[in-house]
Order: C-alpha cells, then structure tokens, then sequence
C-alpha cells in the first residue's frame, strides 16, 4: 500500500496540494510574521503556493487575515512577498 502524502490547502488559490509544494507562513509567538521554509516554526501556519500570484489573491480575499484572526499591514504583505520572490 502506497504512503499517505500529507496535503494542504492554499490560503490564496484554495487548492489541495502536497505540503512539500507550499510554503508556510507563520505568525510567531512574539506576533511577527516570518516564511517557514522548514516547515517546522512554531506558532500558528498557513499554507500558500510559492507563487506571489497566489499572495496577491490571499491578500484580496483577506486569507492570511481569516487564517489568523487578526489584520495585517501591508508591510507584512511586502515583506512576504520579497520573501516568495527569494525563494
């Protein structure tokens, strides 16, 4: 029987995908924002495709906000956006 691949679901385009192929952004314990690569940061994560279009859409239609329960200022945005970008 072949392994379970774990899946997620993208904040910005709202499709299923294999964790390995998104990115997570997590809102620290301290309450910045950072991109985790590794996947294993801790403090509360969202998923999102490592395309800045799928930012774009996630910052339009308020996921990262609904995610967190809180608003974002559009300096997060910028900062995770040069942070997809890098990747």
């Amino acid at each position: 029987m072949p392994k379970k691949i774990p899946e997620r679901k993208c904040i910005g385009c709202g499709l299923m995908k294999p964790k390995s192929s998104l990115v997570r952004i997590v809102r620290t314990p301290e309450g910045g924002f950072i991109v985790d690569t590794s996947g294993k940061a801790s403090g509360r994560g969202a998923y999102i495709c490592r395309d800045t279009a799928c930012l774009e859409r996630a910052e339009k239609n308020h996921g990262l906000e609904r995610s967190f329960g809180q608003k974002l200022s559009t300096d997060i945005y910028d900062s995770l956006r040069r942070s997809l970008s890098n990747e």
